[in-house]
């Protein structure tokens, strides 16, 4: 990161500047056994047209409420970052009731449907792919709508980094207050620099989550190993991947 990074989405320009190739998340599904590796560059093109969808077609502003009742997965961090760069406040499995977005896995359609504003599904499938047979009544498919946006992205409005930006576990943060305690994260979290990958099993719903399977990472410049169901995987498995994935530090 930069001294002049403020806001989550400051730290993602600034590692795109500093090295837009090496990978930023690399997300496993245990279940599925789905794997797909990103690069800064890749997630910082899919933040830029999930960004665009929100502000453009989605009429997302500054402090608008964005409920992302999703798991941890490589689409959750890229709509985090997204939030970011729009300036809406990033609502952790929030309620949808009171969003005026609802950003919604297929787990959670029937909750989701609570949210008046927009609604948004994502089908959570390997390589980004759509709802089999079409999107769910009442919602736009992400997956559809997010390739034809831009690939760069300005907010119509300056995003204040001491506005409220995530609500998680009923806490909530600004944009500073997310990436100080990200910086102040990666040290216990043996992120010592570019290089350091982390392996993170834990949930999204905890600051803890957040932090090891997106943000401290991405503040030290390092890398996540993101991995759902890994509960499904047993120690020899873990090893292995730990190995291959050359992983430095372990949180689960």
């Amino acid at each position: 990161m930069n001294a002049t990074d403020r806001t989550p989405a400051d730290l993602l320009r600034s590692a795109l500047a500093a090295d837009p190739g090496r990978p930023l998340v690399t997300f496993y599904d245990d279940a599925t056994g789905e794997r797909v590796e990103l690069s800064v560059a890749t997630v910082a093109n899919w933040v830029a047209k999930t960004a665009n969808l929100l502000q453009g077609e989605l009429s997302a502003g500054p402090g608008d409420r964005v409920a992302l009742l999703l798991p941890a997965h490589w689409q959750t961090a890229v709509w985090l970052l997204a939030c970011a760069s729009v300036g809406t406040v990033a609502d952790v499995a929030g309620d949808p009731a009171a969003a005026d977005v609802v950003v919604s896995g297929p787990d959670s359609l029937e909750a989701a449907r609570a949210c008046r504003g927009e609604r948004v599904a994502l089908a959570l499938r390997p390589l980004g792919g759509r709802f089999p047979g079409g999107p769910p009544e009442g919602f736009v498919d992400y997956a559809v709508e997010v390739p034809s946006q831009g690939d760069r992205f300005a907010p119509f409005a300056p995003v204040d980094p001491e506005e409220p930006a995530l609500i998680v576990a009923g806490a909530e943060f600004s944009g500073a207050e997310v990436v100080e305690r990200a910086v102040a994260d990666a040290p216990s979290l043996d992120l010592t620099g570019p290089g350091s990958r982390l392996l993170s099993g834990l949930p999204y719903d905890t600051w803890e989550g957040l932090s090891a399977g997106l943000y401290a990472p991405l503040a030290a410049g390092g890398s996540v190993v993101l991995c759902r169901n890994l509960d499904r995987l047993d120690e020899e498995g873990l090893a292995k991947r730990i190995e291959s994935e050359r992983v430095s530090s372990l949180r689960r």
